[in-house]
């Protein structure tokens, strides 16, 4: 049934069409709020960004997760033999990880106290593993 999709003349690319469109919910909306954690649009409340900006996010993570979960299913063993795509899901555990650290300390309430510094370097530290995550997606075609 999946084998299908990498020789269908349109399946894959939809499913790389929405893939595309829930990175830009995910990292759009992540973006939006951590930059208000590294100190832009400080007149915003970070609890009511957050509100705002995650939901999306989430719903973008959902989309990325059922595209790749279709995608690898057509070509598991080549995906699982590419060092890119390999990289690509130990940086979305990394991700994961420091998004439920995150919020295990508190989440958007750690921006304004005394643990800001902390929450600020788990925000650098998302925006960073995500760029990287979208990086290798890219680079699984060239690996």
């Amino acid at each position: 049934m999946f084998k299908g999709l990498v020789s269908h003349p349109w399946a894959y690319p939809a499913l790389e069409a929405v893939h595309i469109v829930g990175i830009a919910m995910l990292f759009g909306g992540l973006l939006v709020f951590e930059l208000r954690a590294l100190g832009l649009g400080r007149d915003l409340p970070a609890a009511r960004l957050a509100r705002l900006t995650l939901a999306p996010a989430l719903a973008g993570f959902g989309l990325c997760a059922a595209t790749g979960l279709a995608m690898f299913a057509g070509q598991p063993g080549e995906l699982l033999a590419n060092p890119a795509f390999r990289l690509k899901l130990l940086l979305i555990a990394l991700a994961g990880a420091n998004a439920a650290l995150f919020h295990a300390r508190g989440g958007s309430a750690l921006l304004d106290g005394p643990a800001a510094k902390t929450g600020r370097l788990q925000c650098l530290l998302s925006l960073a593993f995500w760029l990287a995550v979208i990086i290798c997606g890219r680079w699984i075609a060239y690996a």
